[in-house]
């Protein structure tokens, strides 16, 4: 039987405990950017790093990679959120919500749908491990430059451009984590499960009728840095036709 994790006294804490130590320890925001971001006192988010405000339960969810992810990927909406509105008191508690879901599911490594484990699992494995985690640092890397450029640059479609790149960066970071406990397993093949072919169909056809609405004469008249993040959409729609017609060709077992 699984055991039972530590509850925090509060959820809404322990996220931002979580999410300090992200921001500043591994996405290179400073502690005071992360303190606006999370609408705490500078000094709290200070506490919060120094360990001297920990929540009941920290330690155990700061080793979860699951718990990391939230984390990460809330840091980066809180980025992007706008100032005022109540977003980023949203996206907290969102966090916080996660966090006490997760909680209610025992750790363990994933369980790969289907298997294939052969010859390669030794030192070919290894050496792909090894890369996994040299790809995650560097992805990180660039997530902090691009990052620390979009605090500097003076117009918010810059920063936009910047925040996309470290938010596709963080994307790919948290692929390759999910991938890596299934490599040190040994596991090298895994297939969709919970889903149908029929709706993945449904979702490519979806994407079509949206493509279609699209005005691309009328966003061809825009300059700059309009016409840079245009193009970056129409990228991510290719990316995601390339994705979906990718799983229904080989993401499900014959």
């Amino acid at each position: 039987m699984a055991r039972k994790r530590t509850a925090p006294t509060s959820w809404v804490q322990l996220f931002q405990a979580l999410a300090a130590r992200e921001g500043v320890e591994h996405l290179g925001l400073s502690s005071r950017r992360m303190a606006s971001l999370l609408e705490l006192a500078p000094s709290a988010v200070s506490q919060y790093l120094s360990g001297k405000r920990l929540e009941r339960g920290f330690l155990e969810f700061s080793t979860d990679e699951r718990a990391e992810a939230i984390a990460r990927r809330s840091v980066g909406r809180l980025v992007e959120a706008p100032e005022d509105g109540g977003g980023r008191t949203r996206i907290v508690l969102e966090g916080a919500a996660a966090l006490a879901e997760l909680s209610s599911s025992p750790r363990s490594r994933p369980r790969s749908s289907s298997p294939q484990v052969g010859a390669e699992a030794g030192p070919k494995m290894r050496q792909l491990s090894k890369w996994l985690r040299l790809r995650v640092k560097a992805e990180q890397v660039a997530v902090t430059q691009c990052m620390r450029l979009a605090q500097r640059a003076r117009d918010e479609l810059t920063r936009a451009i910047l925040r996309q790149i470290a938010s596709d960066s963080l994307r790919h970071a948290e692929i390759v984590a999910s991938l890596a406990p299934y490599i040190e397993r040994g596991v090298s093949g895994a297939y969709a499960a919970g889903i149908t072919r029929k709706e993945v169909e449904s979702l490519i056809e979806a994407e079509r009728r949206a493509e279609a609405q699209a005005d691309s004469q009328a966003a061809g008249h825009l300059k700059g840095t309009m016409a840079i993040l245009i193009a970056s959409m129409e990228a991510d729609e290719r990316k995601h036709a390339e994705l979906l017609q990718g799983l229904l060709t080989s993401g499900f077992r014959a």
